[in-house]
């Protein structure tokens, strides 16, 4: 590893990054109840028939060109003892050449020729059927397969399952350029054995040229289909967030050519540009050669990694007049191109990335990311740069795979039914069938939510980032049930033990969790309490898990208390948090007698207080710095209320 990587251990840090990604979304998966409609589809058994069929059908291309050289050695034998045999009766003097025996050589010689005719007739027919079955493969079923890949990339792009299957296309491919380049030295040596023979009737001359022609033909096309983006560009510190490049910040690339020959290790220089609207300009190494060392499995594959995007300083001036939906909806395409020489053949290869969007500020990372949800959501079109100036609706449930995905691949664990049946309602406003629903760009990307000031994007963002920041592992363990609207909280608690709780994500404010628990009166109503929303400024100063730890609340005439007792629908709370404490309550440093500089260790308890004749939810207090053991001296010389007082009035100042 050190020694492949050691001028460049950002490229392992990707790979490695991918590899557990890969694995996150497995774990996700293993979880949920039923694939997508998206994933589905990528997973047809009709889509793996094919590819099976066609490396089938691929092989015995292969096996039949393999079996024409075999005829054309066999043809250039026997024609080489005709030119023997005839040449011999042609150097004998004209006296001899009326004997019996001789006109007897010249019917047997004449019967050869026969059966050089019919030989001849039979290779080219073969050679045109082998061209037939590759001209077939490559047309219907090659390219489907081709395309298949591109699709499974796009979604791989925006969070599904990591695409396969290039390694078995690039068997194909240069499987079929090997039949093709043998067909073709096939051709030559038929058009070898035609300068040294021919007559009347040959067949050679009629239809040679023709076949090479159409040899010509499908090389040039398998070439230029062979010439793929193996990886989309991206940038290293935003590695699942892939076409989403910030100028003058240096981002990735990786090209393969899916015909692996040797003779073109070294011999391919790649060319990268941007699109030619001239605001953009690509600096860095932007030329390189193809080879075959780089890559670990030895693939013909170039890979650019110091490419930056640069924004042109006469439309600077002007972008303070665009809006911030306009920057992160213009679509931008990185080009390649390069020149394969080989056997006498000039092919000319282009391809593209598929379309990228260019931001100025990491801001604009979350709006340019929808931006590329949405259209490789929303067609497998690699190139449609004015995709945004009219763009389509999504069906509803493919959307929320795709979030689901957004949950599994950047923070280990997918969405379920109910939190996506959650999502679904508030996009809509109400509950739906959303299985055929069909949603607008503006509905997720760009009108806000009632009643509030920001997007449905924008809020879902926020909770990515805040999960990613601050409760990760309580996430991926599956305690966080996160979105759940108050009303079906409060349905879940209902009928729960006091002390019951469960975390949900704010629908009020952006990168917000609270939790909810259940409590008893005295006259048997059931009666429900939230907290303010914890957001990332409070999560940085103490651990989420902590905080459901020590949290206390004070009723009126009581102690404080931990009314947090398990989380729903039944586990205790330690149980289910303990190894994400920060430390054991027990372990918590006590005043020592006179050492330590006389300080008192100290620790953050979260408190609220709730009235009694109080239903409604409460704010919780600012957290409040008490140690156990000061809290403990605290409650066997001072009276409850007067510690009341005391934390109420803590509370009114803050």
């Amino acid at each position: 590893l050190q020694g492949k990587y050691h001028g460049n251990p950002m490229h392992i840090a990707v790979i490695i990054s991918n590899c557990l990604r890969e694995e996150r979304r497995i774990l996700a998966a293993a979880s949920m109840p039923v694939q997508g409609p998206l994933e589905k589809s990528l997973q047809n058994s009709i889509v793996s028939e094919r590819q099976r069929n066609v490396e089938h059908k691929v092989s015995a291309i292969k096996n039949s060109a393999q079996m024409t050289d075999q005829d054309v050695k066999y043809l250039e034998d026997l024609q080489e003892e005709f030119d023997f045999r005839y040449k011999t009766i042609q150097s004998l003097e004209q006296s001899d050449k009326n004997s019996a025996l001789i006109k007897q050589e010249m019917l047997a010689l004449q019967a050869m020729l026969n059966t050089l005719d019919y030989k001849r007739k039979e290779v080219l027919s073969k050679i045109g059927r082998v061209i037939h079955e590759i001209d077939m493969l490559m047309s219907n079923m090659l390219t489907e397969e081709l395309l298949d890949w591109k699709r499974r990339q796009q979604i791989a792009c925006i969070g599904g399952p990591l695409h396969g299957g290039l390694d078995q296309l690039q068997n194909c491919f240069t499987l079929l350029a090997e039949s093709l380049f043998q067909v073709r030295r096939q051709l030559e040596k038929l058009d070898e054995l035609l300068t040294r023979l021919t007559y009347d009737g040959d067949p050679i001359p009629v239809q040679r040229p023709q076949l090479l022609e159409k040899v010509n033909f499908l090389l040039y096309n398998l070439f230029r289909n062979s010439f793929v983006v193996e990886r989309q560009p991206c940038m290293p510190t935003h590695p699942q967030r892939p076409m989403v490049l910030k100028t003058l910040i240096q981002f990735t690339v990786k090209l393969r050519l899916l015909i692996k020959l040797p003779e073109l290790n070294y011999q391919i220089r790649v060319k990268a540009t941007i699109d030619n609207n001239r605001r953009f300009v690509l600096c860095g190494t932007h030329v390189k050669a193809m080879n075959m060392d780089e890559s670990a499995n030895g693939s013909l594959s170039v890979e650019f990694r110091h490419l930056q995007p640069k924004e042109m300083k006469s439309s600077a001036g002007s972008k303070g007049n665009e809006g911030p939906h306009m920057v992160t909806e213009e679509l931008h395409s990185i080009s390649f191109e390069t020149q394969v020489c080989l056997y006498g053949l000039t092919i000319n290869l282009e391809t593209s990335s598929l379309p990228v969007v260019m931001i100025s500020n990491v801001s604009q990372l979350p709006n340019a990311w929808a931006s590329i949800i949405w259209y490789n959501l929303s067609t497998n079109d690699p190139q449609n740069l004015s995709f945004f100036n009219n763009p389509p609706a999504a069906t509803l449930s493919q959307l929320l795979e795709v979030l689901s995905w957004q949950f599994s691949s950047y923070v280990g664990r997918g969405l379920n039914s109910e939190q996506l049946n959650m999502l679904a309602e508030k996009l809509m406003g109400q509950q739906v069938s959303y299985n055929d629903y069909q949603l607008s760009w503006a509905k997720f990307c760009k009108e806000h939510l009632p009643g509030k000031s920001f997007t449905f994007w924008v809020w879902l963002e926020a909770i990515l980032d805040l999960i990613k920041k601050h409760i990760l592992p309580l996430w991926i363990d599956g305690y966080v049930m996160g979105f759940v609207s108050k009303e079906k909280e409060r349905i879940l608690l209902k009928d729960k033990t006091p002390g019951t709780f469960l975390l949900r994500f704010s629908e009020s404010n952006l990168g917000g969790i609270t939790f909810t628990w259940v409590d008893q009166l005295e006259n048997g109503d059931v009666t429900f309490h939230s907290v303010e929303p914890y957001n990332k400024g409070r999560l940085s100063a103490l651990p989420f898990a902590d905080i459901l730890r020590d949290y206390k609340v004070i009723m009126a005439d009581n102690v404080p208390e931990n009314p947090l007792k398990y989380l729903y629908p039944d586990i205790p709370k330690d149980k289910a948090f303990g190894k994400h404490y920060s430390c054991q309550p027990n372990e918590v440093s006590k005043p020592s007698d006179g050492g330590g500089k006389g300080y008192v260790p100290s620790v953050f308890i979260p408190v609220s207080k709730i009235l009694n004749d109080s239903t409604d939810p409460h704010s919780p207090s600012d957290l409040l710095p008490m140690s156990p053991s000061v809290y403990a001296v605290l409650r066997e010389h001072l009276s409850p209320t007067v510690i009341e007082t005391a934390v109420c009035c803590k509370l009114f100042h803050s």
